[in-house]
């Protein structure tokens, strides 16, 4: 019989990256950058689609909301990752790490499915493009965003209570930087086999879906493209699709890879699996606003147009102050 507090602990301890902890300050830079980049870049990419009418379309409305998914989830493991590696709290309250893997788990499945939303967008611009905005209206994108919200929050709450169920007697000590699902519940001493089969369940579920219906669209989108009859045509549908398509690749690639490498990797050093995990949640937020900016002519325009317009703005002020 466990008593109370087995059930509640006070506290869990995030030991951060075992084996370099010499090293915590140093590592601590990069990831700082690239949390400033990934906070500075979704904002920008946010504002932006706010305040530009022209970018009020299907494509953007699906970016906007995987802006904010990447804010989430990078504040959410980065901002924690940080305190520990710079100021030393590796303490974590019972509640607190279990508000950080929903919103860790919560943000990978929605970005997932943002993904397939985005692809299928691409899939009626490029097969349907005479019926684009009757097929996707607002009242669609709305329902898909709503649909993919609830769809997330469905599948991730119940780890919250299916951890919640576990005693925890033993040790509180995490081997890592966040609070994951399974990582938390191997520290209890009950049978976890609820755990294991649900969190294996979901990513079939979701995940693994996911990238199936976008292999179909990708499908369709290349024997359409391939039977246009231009060149010109060939080359301007495919890069509408360019932006999207390295999105996918450096959210799912390193995912599988994480996957694997703790599947099957049992020579690999249990530090190197953390700081790849690290990298994970950390960069694709700070890199998916740059592969937009860069590859999306209508978002550099008005980036350019917006930022240099305040510049002008800036400079005309301060030349009326002067005389």
């Amino acid at each position: 019989m466990h008593n109370l507090s087995c059930y509640n602990p006070s506290s869990f301890l995030l030991v951060g990256i075992p084996g370099l902890d010499k090293f915590h300050i140093w590592i601590g830079i990069p990831f700082c950058v690239i949390y400033v980049l990934a906070i500075v870049g979704n904002f920008i990419l946010l504002y932006l689609i706010a305040t530009e009418h022209s970018l009020h379309e299907p494509m953007f409305f699906f970016l906007a909301m995987l802006a904010t998914t990447d804010l989430i989830l990078s504040t959410a493991t980065v901002s924690k990752l940080l305190s520990n590696l710079w100021l030393g709290f590796q303490e974590i309250t019972f509640s607190g790490c279990l508000t950080q893997m929903f919103f860790l788990h919560f943000s990978f499945v929605v970005d997932s499915a943002i993904l397939l939303a985005m692809a299928f967008d691409r899939y009626v611009a490029i097969c349907f493009p005479l019926r684009y905005t009757t097929i996707l209206t607002r009242q669609v994108i709305i329902k898909l965003m709503v649909s993919i919200v609830v769809r997330s929050f469905s599948v991730i709450l119940p780890d919250v209570f299916l951890l919640k169920r576990l005693p925890f007697c033993g040790t509180h000590i995490i081997p890592h930087t966040y609070c994951e699902h399974i990582g938390v519940a191997r520290l209890s001493s009950a049978d976890i086999s609820i755990n294991i089969w649900y969190g294996f369940s979901v990513p079939l579920m979701t995940v693994i879906s996911d990238v199936i219906f976008i292999a179909v669209s990708y499908t369709f989108i290349l024997h359409a493209v391939f039977h246009l009859s231009s060149q010109g045509a060939r080359q301007k549908a495919l890069s509408t699709c360019g932006s999207h398509v390295s999105v996918i690749l450096m959210f799912y690639t390193p995912a599988f890879f994480s996957i694997l490498a703790h599947r099957f990797g049992h020579s690999v050093p249990r530090n190197v699996l953390i700081l790849f995990a690290n990298f994970y949640v950390a960069i694709p937020p700070a890199l998916n606003p740059v592969v937009y900016g860069v590859k999306t002519k209508q978002i550099q325009d008005k980036f350019v147009l917006v930022f240099s317009l305040k510049r002008t703005h800036g400079m005309g002020r301060a030349t009326d102050g002067e005389s």
